[in-house]
């Protein structure tokens, strides 16, 4: 099973417990570092998380993903917040951290650059909108963004 399979077995497995816990998922990654599997899954709440939070997801998870036992290989299962630089994947991501200044970075440069900054203005359609600190408004096709996360303004 390929590293996307799984985390979508990952994903059916923890949602149910992730959502009577009251955590939101925000991602889960399943990748290889330094010749050891890691299957990463990231928690919010509102007012944030704590060590306690991760201990006691990770816990329940553990105990399903045993059960269940989705990944053949051995690896180490981390529980965490996903930080102030906060991954934007889902629709209600945008929607939510709207008026918030994000970083985009691409899959291919575009007038040749990159990474791009501002606030994020929002979706229209398939396109992120942010807005530089020039006024400049611009649109990218969700599909060219490798990465989108809310970013620290220095």
């Amino acid at each position: 099973m390929g590293g996307r399979k799984i985390e979508e077995v990952v994903c059916g497995l923890a949602r149910p417990i992730l959502d009577r816990m009251g955590y939101e998922l925000v991602d889960i990654e399943f990748l290889k570092e330094g010749g050891e599997w890691y299957l990463r899954i990231y928690i919010d709440k509102p007012g944030g998380i704590l060590i306690e939070d991760c201990q006691a997801v990770s816990g329940e998870i553990g105990v399903k993903l045993d059960e269940a036992d989705p990944i053949k290989q051995s690896y180490y299962l981390e529980v965490s917040s996903p930080g102030l630089e906060r991954p934007l994947k889902k629709d209600g991501d945008f929607k939510k951290y709207q008026g918030e200044f994000i970083q985009l970075k691409l899959f291919k440069p575009v007038n040749g650059c990159k990474v791009y900054e501002g606030t994020l203005k929002g979706l229209k359609g398939n396109n992120i909108i942010i807005g530089k600190e020039d006024g400049e408004v611009l649109e990218f096709d969700r599909n060219e963004v490798a990465i989108a996360r809310r970013a620290i303004k220095f």
